[in-house]
């Protein structure tokens, strides 16, 4: 493993962990930008330049900007953040799924074939060819994906900014 590899790990695995440790929620949705960007400079190190430039753009400039729309037009009151008195049990359940999930992973990792073959060869496009072909014969698919997505953004924008009557409060 060379040194650049070993630093892209670290940065994504520490920004994702810090981001699940921390208890603002601002804070953490900021820190996933940077494990979005670390998996974004991993494809650029592997070689898949398109790859991670659409890494850059959907996820790191797109995704957070709506995750964090979402977290400050949603209003929730400091008392809703407090912890319940099950949460021991909710993080054992979750310890015990994450494990299970874990386990199943690992298996299926050691019982692949690791080896490439002659017949899984790396395809030689280039990022010109790819545009090329998502705005030639696939373009009307990248529109339709374009037009989901933005009435996605839409529908959470309209749900997050009706007012909802906090209870116990009067509404007079």
């Amino acid at each position: 493993m060379t040194l650049a590899f070993l630093a892209i790990a670290f940065v994504t695995v520490a920004a994702a962990a810090v981001a699940m440790a921390l208890r603002n929620l601002i804070h953490s949705a900021l820190l996933l930008v940077f494990n979005w960007a670390g998996i974004a400079a991993f494809y650029l190190w592997a070689g898949a330049e398109f790859v991670a430039f659409s890494q850059l753009m959907v996820y790191v400039g797109a995704v957070s900007m709506v995750v964090l729309f979402a977290v400050l037009l949603t209003q929730r009151s400091p008392q809703s953040f407090r912890e319940q008195p099950d949460s021991i049990s909710r993080v054992i359940g979750a310890l015990l799924v994450g494990g299970a999930v874990l386990g199943v992973l690992f298996g299926a990792v050691l019982s692949s074939r690791l080896a490439p073959s002659a017949a899984t060869a790396t395809p030689t496009i280039s990022v010109k060819e790819l545009g090329s072909l998502l705005m030639g014969p696939h373009a009307a698919a990248l529109l339709i994906v374009g037009v989901i997505l933005t009435v996605t953004l839409i529908g959470a924008v309209i749900i997050a900014s009706t007012d909802h009557a906090e209870s116990g409060k009067d509404e007079s």
